[in-house]
């Protein structure tokens, strides 16, 4: 009996490792359908794409153009992102990966965000980035670093971080997800920007604001909508 125990504790170690980042593929590639059939449309929802038929794949399905085509970083924030996921790149479906090209301009700012699904590991090609990520609690813990142009920089899956382009001229950086559809959550868009707004009272207890400015965070960020 105890090695029985001992045998399913193992076994349920060791798939919740295997499951804590996208499943493996179990055939060569599962490029993803864009157009559903109406029957699965009404399908079960699956962890992923439905698959395309393997006879119908072409090589357009692994292939994605533009990521040479900077962004329009003409807003608030100073940045654009331009994603490269299963949604994009229908050939990445259940192979773990996605890839994003970061425009900034000068003093421009990637803002405090999380992939809940996916690490990311970042390249600067161009300009200086300062970046950083906080660990969970109760450390929070905050680790830093300015990256010059080849540097490279790892963002563990989950935490919130951040990149500032800290130079006068516009900055480049590309970087990979460890899954296809790694997901992503603006701290300050998801926390004062939600639909629908989350209570001002609880968001006034948590970050011991007045409870105008908190009002004033919700409008500024689209909760009031």
């Amino acid at each position: 009996m105890k090695a029985y125990v001992l045998t399913v504790a193992l076994f349920a170690l060791a798939f919740s490792f295997a499951s804590a980042s996208d499943p493996d593929p179990l055939q060569d590639f599962c490029v993803a359908l864009k157009d559903y059939s109406e029957d699965s449309k009404s399908a079960i929802f699956v962890n992923g794409k439905f698959c395309k038929d393997p006879k119908l794949v072409k090589p357009e399905d692994f292939f994605f153009e533009g990521l040479n085509i900077p962004g329009n970083t003409d807003n608030k924030v100073g940045s654009n992102v331009t994603t490269m996921n299963v949604d994009t790149l229908p050939g990445l479906n259940t192979l773990g990966i996605s890839l994003v090209r970061i425009d900034f301009a000068p003093y421009g700012e990637n803002p405090p965000h999380t992939h809940p699904r996916g690490t990311e590991i970042l390249v600067v090609l161009e300009g200086t980035l300062f970046v950083g990520f906080v660990t969970s609690n109760p450390e929070n813990r905050l680790f830093t670093k300015t990256l010059n142009k080849g540097d490279v920089f790892v963002f563990p899956i989950g935490l919130i971080h951040f990149q500032l382009n800290v130079g006068k001229t516009d900055a480049l950086a590309i970087s990979g997800l460890s899954s296809q559809n790694p997901g992503v959550i603006t701290i300050a868009d998801a926390v004062f920007g939600s639909n629908p707004p989350i209570n001002p009272d609880v968001l006034t207890k948590a970050f011991q604001l007045d409870k105008k400015v908190v009002e004033e965070l919700q409008k500024k960020f689209g909760g009031d909508n």
